[in-house]
């Protein structure tokens, strides 16, 4: 299944048994807002799963502000909204959305890959794109169909502080900050304790993944976008908590790049360990 889907073709599928589409709105001002907005207007069909309920687990001191979830967690909340990992039944199609170019989409799409399944795609230009697009939005809650969900944890995706901290300057390791350039340079930083980016990171900011309206580069973008990058490079990605990452492994992806790496707790992470 490609990384993207089109509005137009999941129009066409809206009545597939197999696709199960998921609402990941989420605002990290307001917590309740996407729950609101969900309710609101979804996609027809649409469940959502919530960044901090669903696709995070409890903060603690270390792992940063949006700890993985636990696989076995998620994966009965995936079940329980009718997605099928395989086995009895054939594997689920899901499709999942957002309407911040793709900040939230994307962390459960590169969950869904993380726990093994790899039929998932983003809609690309989001709700706004779907809208934009003619197709309309309702209120109804969809009645889930409860399906099977067996993760195969990918544990090799991701990395921890102590794995960043001992690879980072080694040679032929990219450690990729994603947080736009303010940030990374220290000269904002609206949530985390210490303002900065972690030494010997190069910033590949996680808007430019997407135009202004939240539809994806095409492939060659995404491919010249990477093109500094050594071909055999160690590819270790973060932001400020393990989810704007997310964006750009997905672009990696599309630029038919493999073996990208998440540091989950990302910069919030690292700031914990500071000054111990």
């Amino acid at each position: 299944m490609f990384p993207s889907v089109s509005s137009t073709w999941l129009h066409e599928h809206l009545n597939d048994p197999q696709v199960v589409i998921v609402d990941c709105r989420f605002s990290l001002a307001d917590s309740q807002l996407g729950r609101q907005q969900y309710e609101s207007g979804h996609l027809p069909g649409a469940h959502y799963l919530d960044l901090n309920q669903d696709l995070s687990s409890p903060v603690l001191q270390h792992g940063g502000r949006h700890p993985l979830p636990e696989p076995g967690v998620l994966a009965a909340k995936l079940a329980a909204i009718g997605i099928n990992s395989g086995g009895s039944q054939p594997p689920s199609k899901v499709i999942v959305y957002d309407d911040s170019r793709l900040a939230f989409a994307a962390r459960c799409w590169w969950l869904l890959r993380y726990l093994g399944h790899d039929q998932v795609a983003v809609l690309d230009g989001g709700i706004s794109g779907w809208q934009a697009a003619g197709y309309g939005v309702t209120q109804e809650m969809p009645q889930p169909q409860p399906g099977e969900f067996v993760p195969r944890v990918r544990s090799h995706w991701v990395i921890d502080y102590a794995t960043v901290k001992a690879r980072k300057d080694l040679p032929g390791v990219a450690l990729i900050d994603s947080r736009e350039g303010e940030r990374y340079r220290g000269e904002r930083e609206p949530i985390d304790p210490i303002a900065g980016h972690i030494p010997g990171a190069i910033n590949y900011p996680w808007q430019e993944v997407t135009d202004a309206a939240g539809y994806l580069m095409p492939p060659e973008a995404q491919q010249q976008r990477w093109s500094a990058l050594e071909p055999e490079s160690e590819i270790m990605v973060y932001c400020g908590s393990g989810v704007t990452a997310c964006v750009n492994l997905l672009a990696l992806e599309l630029a038919g790049i493999e073996g990208g790496k998440l540091y989950a707790g990302s910069w919030s992470d690292w700031c914990s360990y500071l000054g111990e």
